[in-house]
C-alpha cells in the first residue's frame, strides 16, 4: 500500500498501523495512495476537511496569499486576517464578534480559559465527564475521560467534573428531560465549587462517540450560567461550519454563547483555530495574556476566507443535514440485518454507530471494531471504527461535499463488512 514508517516518532500512531497506506491525492470525498488505489472517505481526518479534499477555492486562496505575503506575526495586521474576524462576526452565533487566531482547536480552548479567568476575575472550570478538549495541559485537564489524563497529572487543581447527559449512573436516578439533567450543575455550584469562570461543553460530544445532548439540556445549562456570572464557552472545533447540519452544534439548541472555540474545517485543511468572543468578554484581554507566533497568519486566514466561501456557496450546512438523513436511512437498513449494531444517532454528518454484543448489549471489543477498520481499507472505504470511549463506535464523519454515490459505495462496504464481523461472531 505504500506505506512507509519514516523517521516518526514511536508514538505516531497510524489508522491502521504499519500497513496504513499513504496518501498522495484527494479531491471531494475520495483520496488516492501510493499505489493508486482510492478510498471514499468517512473520516475527513478527524473532521477537518468539510470542504473535501484540495478544494480549487481553497488551494487558490492560499497560492494566491503566499505568493502576495507568505506571512506576519501578530505584531502586524494583515488584510486576510481582518476580513476573516469581519466574516466570522457575520457568521458566528449571537453576540460572538471578536477573535483571536491561533493553530488549533487545542490552542483555542486555551485562549478561551484565560480570556474567561480574564474576563471574570475567577479561576475555577466546570466541563463535562466524557468531555474531549484537546491535548494541551489546560485543554487536556478538561477532558473527561480517565484514558486520555492517565499519567499526564497532576492538572489544573481548578477544574470540576459535571456528570453528563449521557452518563449511564446519573446521580439521583435518570431524568426524563434535557433540562432535568441540566439540574446537576445547581448542586456542583452549591457544594462543589466558589470562583467558576467558565462552563465550557462540546455541544454534541465527538471523540466520546459523536453523541448529541438532549432536547433543552442546554439552555437550562445557559439559564444556570448566567444566573451565577458564570460564561458559557461552546467547543465547536468538531461541531462548527456546517458539521451537523446547521451553521454551529449549538444552534440547535437556541442557545447563544459567551464564547466560542473553532478550529478544523475553519481552515479548509490549512492548521488554523479560532477563540470567538462578545466584545464584553473581549475586551478584558489585555497586550500579551496570550500570543501565538504563527496564529493569524495571512496565508491560514486567506484559507479561513476561502473555505467561509465555500461554506456559504455551496451551503455545506444544508448538505450535511440532506445526506445525514439519506446515511441514516442506510444505516438503520443495516442495523435491522446485523444484531450486533447498537445505537445509531447523529445530527447532520456527525454519526455514531456503536457494536455491541448481541447476547448481552455490552460494548463490542474493541479488537472487532479495529478488524473493520483493515476490512473497509482492504475494500476501498476509510471508516474510523474502534472509537468513542469505548472502543465500539464508529464515528462516520465524512467530507460535507460526499455526495449520494459516494454515500452508496461507503455503505455497501461497510455491509461487506459487517458480513465479515458477522462470521468471525459466529
Amino acid at each position: 500500500m505504500g506505506s512507509q514508517s519514516g523517521q516518526f516518532m514511536p508514538a505516531v500512531s497510524r489508522f491502521i498501523g504499519e500497513e496504513t497506506p499513504e496518501l498522495v491525492e484527494g479531491h471531494g470525498a475520495t483520496v488516492v495512495d501510493a499505489d493508486g488505489n482510492e478510498y471514499v472517505d468517512f473520516f475527513a481526518q478527524h473532521a477537518a476537511m468539510s470542504h473535501g479534499y484540495s478544494h480549487p477555492e481553497v488551494v487558490s486562496a492560499v497560492s494566491e496569499q503566499t505568493e502576495r505575503l507568505n506571512f506576519s506575526a501578530y505584531d502586524f495586521p494583515t488584510e486576510p486576517s481582518r476580513r476573516l474576524t469581519e466574516r466570522l462576526a457575520e457568521v458566528a452565533p449571537g453576540d460572538l464578534e471578536r477573535s483571536y487566531f491561533v493553530n488549533s482547536g487545542s490552542e483555542a480552548v486555551e485562549v478561551a480559559l484565560t480570556l474567561a479567568r480574564r474576563a471574570t476575575g475567577n479561576h475555577e472550570f466546570l466541563a463535562l465527564g466524557e468531555a474531549f478538549h484537546g491535548r494541551t495541559y489546560g485543554a487536556r485537564s478538561l477532558v473527561g475521560w480517565s484514558g486520555y489524563r492517565e499519567g499526564f497529572g497532576p492538572f489544573l487543581p481548578s477544574v470540576t467534573h459535571v456528570p453528563s447527559y449521557n452518563c449511564e449512573e446519573f446521580p439521583g436516578g435518570e431524568p426524563e428531560t434535557g433540562a432535568e439533567y441540566a439540574e446537576i450543575l445547581e448542586y456542583i455550584l452549591e457544594y462543589q465549587v466558589s470562583d467558576v469562570a467558565a462552563f465550557i461543553a462540546e455541544p454534541m460530544f465527538g471523540t466520546a462517540g459523536n453523541i448529541p445532548a438532549p432536547e433543552g439540556y442546554f439552555k437550562r445549562i445557559k439559564e444556570i450560567c448566567d444566573e451565577h456570572g458564570i460564561l458559557f464557552i461552546a467547543d465547536e472545533v468538531i461541531t462548527g461550519f456546517g458539521r451537523t447540519g446547521k451553521p454551529f452544534g449549538i444552534d440547535h439548541y437556541d442557545v447563544e454563547p459567551d464564547v466560542m472555540t473553532t478550529a478544523k474545517a475553519l481552515g479548509g485543511g490549512m492548521p488554523i483555530g479560532a477563540t470567538i468572543a462578545t466584545p464584553e468578554v473581549a475586551d478584558a484581554f489585555e497586550s500579551m495574556d496570550y500570543f501565538s507566533t504563527f496564529g493569524g497568519n495571512p496565508v491560514a486566514t486567506a484559507a479561513g476566507l476561502a473555505s467561509l466561501d465555500v461554506f456559504e456557496e455551496e451551503d455545506l450546512a444544508g448538505n450535511a443535514a440532506e445526506a445525514g438523513e439519506y446515511l441514516l436511512d442506510q444505516l438503520h437498513d443495516l442495523q435491522s440485518r446485523y444484531p450486533f449494531v447498537g445505537e445509531i444517532r447523529g445530527r447532520g454528518l456527525l454519526v455514531g454507530v456503536d457494536l455491541i454484543d448481541p447476547d448481552d448489549g455490552s460494548p463490542l471489543a474493541k479488537e472487532h471494531s479495529l478488524d473493520l477498520r483493515r476490512d473497509a481499507i482492504d475494500r476501498g472505504l476509510i471508516l474510523p471504527a474502534g472509537q468513542g470511549w469505548n472502543g465500539n463506535t464508529i464515528r462516520i464523519n465524512p467530507p460535507l461535499v460526499i455526495d449520494d454515490d459516494e454515500l452508496d459505495r461507503g455503505v455497501a462496504v461497510m455491509d461487506e463488512c459487517f458480513e465479515l464481523l458477522a462470521d468471525r461472531l459466529a
